[in-house]
């Protein structure tokens, strides 16, 4: 089963995800798929928060900044994945580090196979990503080209994925399929 969740920024998507991969995988392997590649306090403080939120419920952390597949060299494809999140795995395709982050025009489709990829090759996936796309502010070229990749992204999982749900204040709101809790 796949399941996709979007919303807004600490909204409890990440919570939700856990449970869900936890419901998912019943007795098999659990694997958090962390994508992101921290920056700054404010990033190394959200990992610490996640990491003892998931404390004690079996996961085992997968870094993956790029190339989901990659996961499989280390993970077993019948277990459940919860990947957090679709948003960084884009900031890191589109923004290489490697390359000064400096604009990588086609990280944006290379991010997108690899996800969809990765979710047929996997028994079980609980996706995150982050509803930034829908204000009606204008930003610099850079941000608008990622909140585009983004929502085109999140349009490909909401395609492909079982179950697609917005959480808003902690509440899902289910469009599609249902949430298996």
């Amino acid at each position: 089963m796949t399941v996709f969740l979007s919303g807004g920024a600490k909204n409890g998507k990440s919570t939700l995800a856990q449970e869900l991969a936890v419901k998912l995988s019943g007795e098999g392997k659990r694997y958090y798929v962390a994508t992101m590649i921290p920056t700054d306090e404010e990033d190394y403080a959200r990992i610490r928060r996640h990491v003892a939120d998931r404390s004690g419920l079996g996961f085992e952390t997968v870094e993956c900044e790029k190339n989901m597949l990659s996961c499989l060299d280390t993970a077993d494809a019948d277990g459940t994945f919860l990947v957090d999140s679709a948003t960084a795995l884009l900031q890191n395709a589109l923004f290489p580090r490697e390359r000064n982050y400096e604009l990588d025009l086609d990280g944006a489709k290379r991010c997108a196979d690899e996800l969809l990829a990765f979710l047929q090759a996997v028994k079980h996936t609980v996706v995150v990503s982050d509803y930034i796309y829908a204000d009606a502010q204008r930003y610099d070229a850079g941000t608008e080209l990622y909140r585009k990749c983004l929502a085109g992204i999140d349009r490909h999982l909401a395609a492909v994925c079982d179950t697609v749900a917005e959480v808003v204040a902690g509440k899902p709101i289910v469009y599609k399929g249902v949430l298996p809790l």
